[in-house]
């Protein structure tokens, strides 16, 4: 069940309304509106491991991830890189504990909160008590205005409605069906999440954000190579193959050990033959590359490419998973004593 201003949120249809209308009420509630106009008016964050002094204790979110942070632990957890992704915030009520994941496609939806909820329940006393604050930030409206002529029925429906919406959709109706009690803080998506580029092109407003865990403040950031870590490239090669390992469908991708503070990359299998499709893009342009790579191509940040050549390249280098994930073991990272992240041997 959503909350908005502490009033249970409900349309006028029947109970059996779908995702979709109630989003469409959602964005139009003045709470809504007020708390959107205010994150986009909070000043971004740029946030490096190289700062002096350190940002604090971080926990990064990568794509079809989520982490579950106690603030007693951690001070700092988010994510970027949302375009047509969403960003999605579960704060505890009771304990603070806070759960964050980085939603790309409304099949990963039903399962994903299903883990989040449940984390946070394994790190929460008076789980049964419990009631939430949520955030919901990323997303534009990214629905392009024409289709190839060639294209399927199927093709000209996804073109028509692009991909944020959707997802969008689906999150706000899996949180109303539930029988959790979710106090909605932010909804920063779609129309109040989209400006114009220079070339007239639609692209997110905000794309990333922080959370403070101590205060469930959150602001608007972008990250910086050093700060997505630990594992960057390994972990970004898990959100492109994982839909080829059974074990990942359907799922958010198991990043991060609440209870010690350490970082476990759950393995992922992958196809040796991947590194000949790799090989393929790396002799594309950049712009060429952009464009198959990415939903939306004119909203990506400036390091979009570099990031992608720098995966598939590790793909080329490194074709079998085992070498990868030897013995078929989670890579697993411990904090070190100045907040950053080293491999456990």
């Amino acid at each position: 069940m959503i909350f908005v201003d502490g009033v249970p949120f409900s349309t006028s249809q029947s109970q059996m309304v779908r995702g979709r209308e109630i989003l469409a009420a959602l964005l139009d509630h003045p709470v809504v509106l007020s708390s959107s106009d205010h994150l986009k008016g909070t000043p971004e964050k740029k946030v490096s491991s190289a700062e002096r002094p350190p940002v604090g204790r971080l926990v990064y979110v990568f794509q079809r991830e989520y982490a579950t942070v106690d603030p007693a632990l951690v001070q700092l957890v988010g994510t970027d890189e949302a375009t047509t992704c969403v960003g999605l915030v579960i704060r505890s009520r009771n304990t603070g504990i806070t759960s964050v994941s980085h939603m790309d496609f409304p099949g990963v939806v039903d399962n994903g909160l299903a883990q989040m909820l449940s984390s946070i329940a394994d790190n929460d006393d008076d789980s049964d008590e419990a009631s939430f604050d949520v955030h919901l930030i990323g997303g534009f409206d990214d629905g392009p205005k024409r289709h190839p002529i060639n294209a399927t029925v199927s093709e000209r429906k996804q073109k028509k409605e692009g991909f944020s919406l959707p997802l969008c959709s689906k999150l706000i109706e899996a949180l109303h069906n539930s029988q959790q009690k979710f106090h909605l803080q932010t909804l920063c998506v779609l129309r109040h999440n989209t400006k114009l580029d220079s070339c007239g092109n639609a692209c997110p407003i905000v794309s990333g954000f922080l959370v403070d865990t101590s205060s469930n403040s959150i602001m608007p950031a972008s990250f910086d190579r050093s700060s997505r870590g630990p594992d960057e490239i390994v972990r970004r090669i898990r959100v492109s193959l994982s839909s080829d390992d059974s074990n990942w469908k359907g799922r958010l991708l198991d990043t991060y050990d609440t209870c010690h503070d350490r970082f476990e990359i759950a393995p992922c299998t992958w196809m040796s033959d991947w590194k000949y499709y790799a090989s393929s893009l790396q002799q594309l342009s950049d712009s060429e590359f952009l464009l198959r790579c990415s939903t939306s191509p004119y909203a990506e940040a400036p390091d979009f490419v570099e990031s992608e050549r720098r995966k598939w390249n590790y793909l080329i280098e490194n074709p079998d998973w085992r070498t990868t994930f030897t013995g078929k073991k989670p890579r697993i990272f411990q904090r070190t004593v100045d907040g950053g992240w080293s491999k456990c041997v």
